[in-house]
């Protein structure tokens, strides 16, 4: 029987083959050229072994490094922040949530580790990915949306896309090489079929130099080979392939109308049964009537007593018949007017399944068809087809992370164009090392015979030392190397500023005091924001679009994987609470214990995902600080939002004290307006009482009012002692807490001093 032919396998493997253009392997090897240059591999195999044959040194001072920390310091420094816009007025609460959201699969995921990776690969490969995908054994099998990060050399991407995310793409594919054993633990459930995998052994043949010059042996793609790696049986190893592709899918914008629940519906029979009694009982009083007039017409001989009995008969059947489409009508327009239209967005296949249900149908109001983006995802193991499944997005969840976009997959990576600087650098730190080395450690020239060798090369360099020569022989004579160029040194001074500026990380960014010494403090923040302006320029076109994309791919998985209820706790370490927690898709129960609605359905929420311009950018602590200050000052602020900006232990205790301390100043502003108030009311009834000029009402009730006033200022005095005596104690208690602020706030100021 001949072997059956897996033709998505096979057009897996065609698009890969088609992918690995000229162009591409020259790009993989320029940029892996360059993560060598940054990881301190600036020399290949053959420099290094003429170096040592000329007795040069083999060093190298590698310049490449602080400008890659630099920059991913500056694109990295903060988690990045997501914010969501609800489309609807019912949504904005649940959007409000999604930061929350973003921020639980972000910490759980190590978002900032895979972020600062992906980065890395970017200034140095020119490329870097996340990928946005879902763990289904996640959470005891409810799933959890996570993050990931490909290798950029893995990915391989339609070379006809324009689009700075690769949007535009036919394709994107993923292909890694994996020990059948690793598959099968990834997919347990498809064993068999990975056992069964074959794939080409000349696949193996890239796993070697990428170098498209064959004469060059000194940068690798990656240095393994099957054997070291993954034992002896290169059977044992097979490709493996992620292939996404974006597809048109019908849908169907489906409007049901959705009965009204058991309780409602037991209100609506009682209506209709209500309605029904009625009418029936005008119906049996029209039936009397009629019973009547039939009885006189056999009563003056006109109907005989059959025609009657069948005619009442049939009237009263037809009144039973009449009640029963009465109840029948009433019942369903009651229904109608407590019924509401959802609607949901289905397959169109699901749709036409569903369709066979007479139920369905006869609750369907509309089903608009419409055609959606959906990523088709085969993956395939060798020459085995492992799965194909459409998955519940429009975008492609691989996102590119450009350092300088070309407007084609191939873009630019930051250490490129500092490998000729580099190699100048270490040139000319060579010759004037080797240089130095030469006038300090003499060679000598001598006649054949003339001198001990074995001597003189013991002792010609030590201190005081005497060298003899034979007699009738020429001295020998020092061979003194040539002073080397002054241009050699100015090299190596220029060359640093070169890299710098090539980069756009200047020393004063990395710290150097030199640069700044004499610069006032506001000068130092006017240059820390110049010199960052185009590191924000890559940020703001290059990373903040491709952490946007992330955002909505999050969105996308987390609305399809989130639909039942869940609590998440999300760690908060900025922040004076410290701990969040978020709950979504909250039922809501019946009187009968059944589930009628969700609170907070996230599932079926709309809002868009924005990033916020800046977040993951580094923050100058005294000069937020500073400003916090100046906004406090000025009301804007409080103390307690400048103490959650602080680093200083136990926030959430000092805001605790705070609020008491507030709490004590306003009971203390209460007491004084009281007593004020109590005063002018003394005063003004005494005015009103000698402008009224009742004389003897006032001399007779001079005794009363005097007594009343006595009493009156008694009391009040009694309280202003009491509430003088309750100041004095609140004032001590301010004193103190305010002295305890004093003390905290010198801590801070010693602590950032000392940072």
């Amino acid at each position: 029987m001949a072997k059956r032919t897996d033709k998505t396998a096979q057009k897996v493997k065609r698009l890969y083959e088609n992918s690995r253009t000229e162009k591409r392997i020259q790009w993989e090897y320029i940029n892996q050229k360059g993560f060598d240059f940054a990881n301190d591999n600036q020399l290949s195999e053959e420099e290094r072994i003429a170096l040592e044959e000329q007795g040069m040194p083999t060093f190298t001072i590698n310049r490449i490094i602080p400008v890659v920390e630099m920059l991913n310091f500056y694109a990295t420094a903060k988690d990045p922040r997501w914010q969501a816009v609800g489309s609807e007025g019912s949504d904005t609460d649940v959007a409000a949530v999604f930061s929350d959201v973003a921020d639980y699969i972000w910490y759980t995921s190590h978002g900032q580790t895979l972020l600062s990776n992906a980065i890395n690969d970017a200034i140095t490969k020119s490329l870097g990915y996340l990928m946005v995908t879902v763990d289904p054994d996640a959470d005891r099998g409810m799933g959890e949306v996570v993050i990931k990060q490909p290798e950029p050399f893995d990915v391989f991407v339609d070379n006809k896309t324009r689009d700075i995310l690769f949007r535009d793409a036919a394709f994107i594919l993923i292909r890694k090489l994996l020990p059948k054993s690793h598959l099968i633990q990834q997919y347990p459930d498809s064993k068999r079929k990975i056992m069964a995998a074959s794939s080409n052994t000349n696949s193996f043949d890239d796993l070697s130099e990428k170098s498209t010059d064959k004469t060059q042996h000194d940068f690798h793609y990656k240095e393994m080979a099957s054997n070291d790696v993954y034992g002896d049986k290169r059977d044992d190893v097979v490709e493996f392939f992620e292939l996404y592709e974006k597809e048109k899918v019908a849908f169907r914008n489906v409007f049901m109308k959705v009965p009204p629940n058991p309780e409602i519906l037991a209100q609506i029979k009682a209506q209709a049964q209500e309605q029904v009694a009625k009418m029936e009982v005008e119906m049996e009083v029209s039936l009397k009537e009629k019973s009547m007039q039939m009885q006189m017409a056999v009563d003056n001989g006109e109907m005989l007593p059959e025609r009657m009995q069948l005619e009442m008969q049939k009237e009263t059947e037809m009144m039973m018949q009449q009640l029963k489409s009465f109840e029948i009508e009433v019942t369903a327009r009651l229904q109608d007017e407590n019924s509401r239209i959802e609607n949901e967005v289905m397959s169109d296949k699901e749709f036409n399944i569903l369709l066979k249900d007479e139920s369905f149908k006869s609750n369907l109001v509309e089903a608009i068809k419409f055609h959606e983006n959906r990523i088709k995802l085969c993956c395939i193991v060798g020459d085995k087809t492992l799965y194909e499944k459409y998955l519940p997005l429009t975008e492609y969840p691989i996102i590119p992370f450009h350092y300088k976009w070309t407007g084609t997959p191939f873009p630019m990576s930051a250490v490129a164009p500092l490998i000729g600087k580099q190699r100048e650098l270490n040139k000319a730190h060579q010759l004037m090392v080797h240089n130095a080395s030469l006038g300090s450690s003499l060679r000598w020239m001598y006649e054949e015979g003339s001198i001990d060798t074995d001597y003189w090369e013991k002792y010609s360099s030590a201190p005081g030392a005497l060298l003899p020569k034979r007699s009738g022989f020429d001295a020998p004579q020092p061979v003194m190397p040539f002073q080397l160029n002054n241009a050699f040194f100015s090299l190596t001074q220029t060359g640093k500023g070169d890299m710098e500026y090539l980069a756009g990380i200047y020393s004063a960014m990395q710290g150097d005091t030199s640069a700044s010494a004499d610069m006032p403090y506001r000068g130092m923040l006017a240059m820390d924001e110049y010199g960052t302006r185009r590191i924000k320029y890559w940020l703001k076109n290059c990373i903040e679009p491709a952490l946007r994309q992330v955002g909505e791919l999050v969105k996308q998985y987390s609305q399809n994987v989130y639909t039942a209820h869940k609590v998440f706790k999300i760690v908060q370490p900025d922040s004076i609470e410290g701990e969040k927690q978020v709950e979504i898709n909250v039922p809501v129960y019946n009187d009968y214990g059944e589930v009628i609605d969700k609170y907070m359905d996230y599932s079926m929420a709309k809002f868009d995902i924005r990033i916020q311009a800046g977040s993951t950018l580094p923050v100058n602590r005294w000069a937020y600080l500073e400003e916090l200050k100046q906004l406090m000052q000025l009301g804007v602020v409080d103390d307690i939002a400048v103490l959650a900006e602080t680093d200083i232990r136990n926030k959430d205790k000092i805001v605790q004290r705070k609020s008491l301390y507030s709490q004590l100043q306003s009971q203390l502003a209460n007491l004084e307006q009281a007593i004020t108030d109590k005063d002018g009311t003394i005063e003004t009834l005494e005015r009103q009482l000698v402008q009224a000029g009742i004389k003897n009402k006032v001399m007779q009730g001079a005794v009363e009012v005097n007594k009343r006033t006595e009493d009156s200022k008694s009391s009040v005095y009694k309280e202003e002692l009491e509430s003088k005596a309750q100041q004095k104690m609140l004032q001590k208690k301010i004193q103190d807490t305010s002295k305890m602020l004093d003390d905290l706030e010198k801590v801070q100021r010693n602590n950032l001093e000392s940072e």
